[in-house]
């Protein structure tokens, strides 16, 4: 069943299908954790789901953004959400696989690249959930999580940015595919939902042929707080506060 929901406080709307795709924590944390500068005019969102990030990227920053939905259904309730808040101006949606992405844009054109990506890997041991929608945005029945990182890289300009937000028991296997596509990481953020339990999310910066070096930080979230706006830059206060 098609519904429109609150994007929490956020002052938008968007369109989910209640018993097949919604939106997930994942998706607002990885928002928050970009960060978009003045010259940072390129954008684009892979693996972009009913859009949750282009939307908020919208509301927050005078910038235009391309999702990217392979998923016909969804990239439908991406577009309702689009016209429904009038964002039509700012935010586009192409039904396309990632990796057909390489004909649409030039290598070495993009500012941004930000991602949600399936956090599975498809074997034989893999529980694939009967319903289609949820099976291809959870495993990698589409795309692996190399072909996205080596998208990213061919689309990016020199210094330009990849955020992604996966799962921690998959860093090693990320920074290697990143490394050797010219993508250094340097920002991680472990994502806990207590101080005593492991990290259930990382999120991720990395920047095309960057110096080596990283920042990396732990947060402890909530899933049940009333916001998640500025959520990090909150949290860095509190740090520096109890100093």
């Amino acid at each position: 069943m098609v519904v429109l929901n609150d994007l929490y406080d956020y002052g938008l709307k968007i369109y989910q299908d209640s018993e097949k795709f919604k939106f997930s924590l994942d998706s607002l944390l990885l928002a928050e954790f970009i960060d978009i500068k003045k010259d940072d005019n390129k954008i684009i969102d892979f693996c972009s789901g009913n859009a949750p990030l282009p939307l908020i990227i919208s509301k927050r920053y005078d910038k235009e953004v391309i999702g990217i939905e392979i998923q016909k259904e969804i990239y439908d309730l991406a577009n309702k959400s689009i016209e429904y808040n009038k964002l039509e101006n700012k935010i586009k949606v192409l039904n396309i696989n990632v990796l057909d992405s390489k004909d649409y844009f030039p290598g070495n054109s993009i500012d941004i690249i930000t991602c949600n990506p399936p956090f599975f890997k498809v074997d034989n041991t893999s529980l694939i959930n009967t319903i289609k929608e949820v099976a291809i945005a959870r495993h990698e029945l589409t795309i692996t999580l190399k072909e996205i990182i080596e998208t990213a890289s061919y689309l990016l300009k020199d210094k330009g940015k990849f955020y992604m937000v996966h799962r921690p028991e998959r860093l090693e296997e990320i920074i290697n595919i990143a490394s050797a596509n010219n993508l250094n990481v340097k920002v991680m953020k472990f994502i806990s939902s207590k101080p005593e339990d492991y990290a259930i999310m990382v999120l991720l910066k990395f920047v095309k042929n960057a110096r080596i070096g990283v920042k990396v930080s732990n947060d402890i979230v909530s899933r049940n707080i009333k916001t998640y706006q500025n959520i990090f830059k909150e949290s860095q206060v509190k740090k520096k506060v109890t100093k």
